[in-house]
């Protein structure tokens, strides 16, 4: 059975190398991507994802252009992690297919509701804008979603963007809070994870060697990220952040999860964002999985693996 699934994004680097493993991967029933403001500009995201499709051959996948700015905050991005068009050194180019007619949240409504509960899985990426604006528009929904696989917070690493805030919660931390609190089931790989997940010169250079075009754009991308980290953070190898939704779709058993209940702060300048992750709850009543542990080694190698095989 193929996973029917949404993927909601910021394009982004790393959003990049998610966006192209889900497009190479036959076992994915992948009905939109959806773009948002984040990265950078919700007008580039929108093309960025495009130029990802056309890449991977994958015209058939429909892309809608979503929010251009948070639910309540003044638009926020991270051009010096992702390049200044959000792709890193890839020069941007307009693609041939265009975006789809409708909005993001419209797209998310009407793909999750004509569909049996619980069959819809939505990859967020970036920040959780457009699941906020599709909840409210669709109260029903939250009941009706598969699972909501989040990137997004933080706990014992801290943060990435202050103290305690991970960048795609911090962007649109009201977003965030209302998703969380909907009662939806929630798979989050927040940076406790994903900083397990580096991209090491011989993870890169795998990737490289592979004769695709999706692969030797993924490769790239963590070239360029790469860089970025050893300049700006000091890390000699990266941690690999999106990807990580797509690679639990794919393969769950490379990561340990957690039940918990996670709340937002959104009243705080000071914590804005801060994800606040409570371990003590029932088990058996829990709707959010925190990530405690990734298989770093694994989730390249399914990486390695569907991008060798894409278009």
């Amino acid at each position: 059975m193929k996973q029917s699934l949404i993927i909601d994004c910021d394009p982004g680097v790393d959003d990049a190398t998610g966006l192209l493993t889900a497009f190479a991967s036959p076992d994915l029933d992948l009905l939109a991507v959806t773009t948002v403001g984040g990265n950078v500009s919700a007008a580039k995201t929108a093309r960025n994802a495009r130029i990802l499709r056309q890449i991977a051959g994958r015209e058939d996948v429909p892309v809608y252009a979503g929010a251009e700015r948070p639910l309540r905050r003044a638009p926020a991005g991270a051009g010096e992690f992702h390049g200044a068009e959000g792709l890193g050194d890839l020069t941007p180019f307009e693609p041939v297919a265009p975006v789809a007619e409708g909005t993001a949240a419209g797209a998310i409504v009407q793909q999750v509701m004509a569909r049996p509960a619980g069959s819809v899985a939505v990859a967020v990426m970036g920040p959780m804008t457009n699941l906020a604006l599709a909840m409210q528009a669709e109260p029903a929904l939250a009941a009706h979603l598969g699972p909501v696989v989040a990137m997004g917070g933080a706990r014992a690493e801290g943060g990435n963007i202050t103290a305690s805030a991970e960048f795609n919660i911090w962007a649109d931390p009201d977003a965030a809070a209302e998703v969380f609190a909907s009662g939806c089931r929630m798979i989050v790989m927040g940076l406790d994870a994903t900083h397990q997940v580096r991209a090491t010169e011989e993870r890169i250079a795998a990737i490289e060697a592979l004769p695709t075009a999706s692969a030797r754009t993924a490769a790239a991308m963590l070239r360029f990220s790469q860089r970025v980290e050893r300049q700006i953070v000091g890390w000699d190898a990266g941690p690999l952040h999106d990807p990580c939704t797509v690679a639990w779709l794919l393969k769950p058993e490379l990561f340990e999860l957690a039940p918990c209940r996670i709340a937002v702060e959104t009243e705080s300048e000071l914590t804005r964002g801060h994800t606040a992750v409570e371990f003590r709850v029932e088990a058996a009543n829990a709707n959010h999985f925190w990530a405690t542990k990734a298989d770093a080694a694994g989730i390249f190698a399914l990486i390695k693996q569907r991008l060798g095989e894409g278009a």
